[in-house]
């Protein structure tokens, strides 16, 4: 089904330096099968166009993904000129975007 991201995943993200920090994470080890297959790093960049370079990271132990989005922010908080400075709403407008989830995990 064609859902929110955060219909199954939750997410929290900001600031570090010029760099946005935002970790996604789900419950169920099914649903983190599936979460490690669909937000690679060419997904996500799909979802948040304004990603630019992007580096991911797996913590299987946590069912979560850690994505560092470099240069996001510029030289930092001080300087950009993004709605969201910190980037403190990135992982709230990930979970808004519409992706398929099998109705399985629903």
């Amino acid at each position: 089904m064609k859902v929110p991201l955060g219909t199954i995943a939750g997410a929290r993200s900001g600031d570090k330096g010029g760099d946005a920090n935002l970790g996604v994470w789900v419950r169920t080890d099914e649903a983190y099968a599936w979460l490690v297959g669909e937000l690679t790093v060419a997904r996500l960049k799909e979802l948040l166009p304004e990603a630019g370079e992007v580096v991911r990271y797996e913590l299987p132990n946590l069912r979560a993904l850690n994505f560092v989005l470099h240069g996001l922010l510029g030289d930092g908080v001080a300087s950009s000129t993004r709605f969201d400075p910190q980037a403190k709403a990135l992982g709230e407008w990930l979970r808004s975007r519409h992706v398929d989830i099998p109705e399985a995990l629903l």
